[in-house]
């Protein structure tokens, strides 16, 4: 597949970013990430191993929609909502007579 990442055309294929990414330790996850076999990359990650590019040469976004296209999983970095405080309930407690 034709996709273009930092401005620079790549022909990539999926048994292609998985050669890349054989053997290479994912890093800590702390952004957008993309599972490749069993194990969860950065982003940024794949991207540098795949296009041999620096980091700050792309977006996590231009990445992300190729492999979304090769047909790999992505998960973005979306923050957590807090929890919803639990509101006590209004049912009236049994008498202890």
């Amino acid at each position: 597949m034709r996709c273009v990442i930092a401005r620079f055309p790549f022909e990539l294929t999926k048994n292609g970013v998985l050669d890349a990414m054989k053997g290479v330790k994912p890093e800590p996850v702390t952004g957008d990430s993309v599972i490749i076999g069993r194990r969860q990359y950065p982003v940024k990650q794949v991207g540098e191993a795949v296009t041999r590019q620096d980091r700050r040469d792309f977006s996590s976004a231009e990445v992300t929609r190729a492999m979304k296209a090769l047909g790999f999983t992505c998960r973005s970095a979306t923050p957590l909502r807090p929890a919803t405080p639990l509101t006590p309930s209004r049912r009236p407690r049994p008498s202890s007579a």
